[in-house]
């Protein structure tokens, strides 16, 4: 078997939806038994940051609405998913449209949907 070039990899990676590159990740951790998560630091900090509130949170889409298609576009602009991978997004309401992310650019990505008429939890 030929060995792949760094640049063979990357060109093979780019044209993967984001999808495939979970599944892949996944795939990853399970055959050399590591974890794609980036590593936690534990410093004197976390007891200033726990009375702040939460430092990641998860928006999650709760509702469609009445207005899909728009809800799909947003998603898409929000996630860089494709419109297939983003309609399968919001068919399967409730769904997680980002996780582990700062609050601020929560609200920012639960303003764009629910400008888009969907309804939107951020925990």
């Amino acid at each position: 078997m030929a060995k792949l070039t760094n640049e063979e990899i990357i060109a093979s990676l780019k044209e993967m939806s984001i999808l495939e590159l979970n599944d892949l990740v996944k795939a990853i951790e399970e055959e050399f038994g590591v974890t794609a998560a980036a590593p936690v630091a534990v410093a004197a900090v976390a007891d200033d940051t726990a009375s702040a509130g939460p430092s990641e949170v998860t928006v999650t889409l709760t509702d469609v609405g009445g207005t899909k298609v728009a809800v799909i576009k947003a998603v898409r602009e929000i996630t860089g998913l494709g419109l297939v991978e983003a309609k399968g997004m919001v068919d399967k309401v409730p769904s997680v449209i980002k996780e582990n992310i700062k609050p601020e650019e929560a609200e920012e990505i639960k303003k764009k949907l629910m400008e888009a008429g969907a309804s939107v939890e951020v925990k």
